[in-house]
């Protein structure tokens, strides 16, 4: 009994082992950059009328000061 109970615990032993003798290689393939394109949309006459309204109060400042 104690014998079969040997090659029992000794073939589970070189199982264990030989499993973590297999060596597993990742292969690493390089890494691919593409650029980005983004679009900004700018809304001209928000930015115009915004022009239009702070001329208005620098031309009301100068005529202050004047």
């Amino acid at each position: 009994m104690t014998r079969n109970l040997f090659f029992i615990v000794l073939f589970l032993i070189l199982f264990i082992f030989a499993g973590c003798q297999s060596s597993h290689q990742v292969e690493v393939k390089p890494v691919e950059i593409k650029p980005i394109h983004i679009t900004i949309d700018v809304n001209i006459r928000v930015e115009k009328a915004l022009d239009d309204f702070f001329d208005d109060l620098e031309d009301a400042e100068d005529k202050i000061k004047e």
